[in-house]
């Protein structure tokens, strides 16, 4: 189950007003943008801008990075194995499946396993 890419996690409470400064300083365009819940998401370079209100951010902002993988499945048996915990999901969303687990040491990390066409829409 290799991680196939890990996205720094950046707040902020406009994308569109947020993009054009990491369109500059990545000289790259967003790969992804997508809606989930109250929130606006873009994954541009090495980061993914999460947008939204205070009230819609303050449940995802103790995660540190959202990081691609081959398979939940085999995160799930990871986190146990050395002792995590799975703190949301897996659950389905607008680019495939994801969880949310806390590591020994405390680090929480978003896992993503893209969909079909997620995949095709994007080069990881």
């Amino acid at each position: 189950m290799p991680a196939l890419a890990s996205y720094a996690r950046i707040y902020v409470d406009d994308l569109d007003h947020a993009l054009p400064t990491f369109v500059d300083l990545t000289g790259e365009q967003p790969a992804l943008r997508f809606a989930y819940r109250d929130l606006e998401l873009a994954r541009i370079g090495g980061y993914l801008l999460i947008a939204g209100t205070a009230e819609a951010l303050a449940p995802y902002r103790a995660t540190q990075a959202t990081t691609v993988v081959t398979s939940l499945d085999e995160v799930l048996a990871l986190t146990g194995r050395h002792g995590g915990e799975v703190l949301d999901g897996p659950n389905q969303v607008p680019t495939g499946r994801n969880l949310t687990a806390r590591h020994p040491g405390g680090a929480i990390i978003e896992y993503v396993e893209f969909d079909t066409a997620t995949r095709a829409r994007t080069a990881e």
